[in-house]
């Protein structure tokens, strides 16, 4: 089959691979669509993320085909899988696993102590390829009134939505969301989802600006020609906003947030710090503020397959082009490297 396999920095190839034999417990799917993701970029432009030992779950090391956002159609199932038949139309649950530690046990499996935050399509074959077989534990049946297109944006939205959920994002909330990646524009419809009666967005990108403002409920800033902290608080009374999500991963926007929030507010950071931020303590002590950090997700994927079918997470509106896997360099990972107008593309294996 054609894959998509990581060798090196900047050295991604679409080349012939085995497909990999089914197991007793596996299912195998054909590939429908896979979104390209942030952390796809920094594994491409900076080898980040992927293993250059065996890892220690999925036994595997470069070189591995990439993609971990993707949905399919099982084809073939293991012998001992009673779950899935061919034909069900499945999303991926990418985080690796062992299901023996503590953190799993309790049901924190996106904390495997043995995983190290691991994902099947950067640490095991994922979904840039014509097929991917796995474990039955990481598919997710959905349902008919949901496209294949958007079941590929369920593991994206469910990164979001744990954000918004640990950050107690409640109805009549007043939210800002610094970075309007497409993380942060998942967060955006996820807080809108979960209830907030005002979202403001800020970033220094226009065009992604633009796409928030589509939304129709979104007040967007541009802390380049806008006073943010002003305007929020004119809009809230002088209080400030009850949660503010930080979706972009630097020091000015996570100090934003701290400034956005009311006394007694939360900042959540979604984002993956390249540095580590400051955090300025007295400010945070006067406000009695509550700072957290939110990792991928688990067990919602189903709460999350369920808000996108029904159209309260219209997901869908993040996608702004979708190209071939033979094409996956230069109109993906280039393109989105080099055009922040660009925020979702989905590829086809097709």
């Amino acid at each position: 089959m054609k894959a998509a396999r990581i060798y090196a920095e900047k050295d991604v190839r679409v080349e012939d691979v085995e497909v990999k034999e089914v197991g007793a417990k596996d299912v195998k799917v054909e590939v429908a669509w896979t979104g390209i993701c942030g952390s796809d970029l920094h594994a491409y432009s900076h080898f980040i993320g992927i293993p250059t030992e065996e890892h220690p779950i999925s036994k595997r090391q470069a070189p591995l085909t990439l993609g971990h956002e993707f949905s399919g159609t099982v084809t073939e199932v293991g012998s001992d899988v009673t779950a899935f038949e061919p034909g069900d139309r499945v999303c991926i649950e990418p985080n690796l696993r062992c299901g023996e530690c503590k953190e799993c046990r309790e049901g924190n499996y996106h904390l495997c102590r043995n995983s190290n935050a691991a994902f099947i399509g950067l640490a095991d074959d994922g979904g840039f390829a014509e097929y991917c077989v796995m474990d039955e534990q990481y598919c997710h049946q959905i349902p008919d009134n949901m496209t294949l297109e958007q079941a590929a944006l369920v593991e994206p939205t469910a990164v979001t939505y744990h954000g918004v959920d640990s950050a107690g994002v409640k109805a009549g909330d007043a939210v800002l969301v610094t970075g309007a990646g497409p993380i942060g524009l998942l967060t955006v419809l996820s807080a809108r989802a979960a209830g907030a009666s005002k979202v403001f967005v800020s970033d220094v990108s226009k065009e992604r600006l633009a796409l928030a403002e589509s939304f129709g409920f979104v007040k967007a800033l541009n802390p380049m020609e806008d006073d943010v902290i002003g305007i929020i608080m004119e809009d809230t009374n002088g209080d400030g906003v009850d949660v503010a999500l930080e979706c972009a991963g630097v020091q000015p926007t996570f100090d934003t947030c701290l400034e956005a929030i009311k006394r007694t507010g939360t900042v959540c950071v979604v984002a993956i710090f390249g540095q580590n931020p400051e955090i300025n303590a007295f400010a945070s002590t006067v406000k009695e503020a509550t700072i957290k950090f939110s990792l991928a997700y688990s067990n919602i994927y189903d709460r999350v397959i369920n808000l996108i079918a029904s159209g309260q997470i219209p997901a869908e509106k993040v996608v702004t082009n979708k190209i071939k896997l033979d094409n996956v360099v230069e109109e993906g990972f280039e393109l989105l490297l080099n055009d922040k107008s660009q925020s979702k593309i989905l590829v086809s294996a097709k």
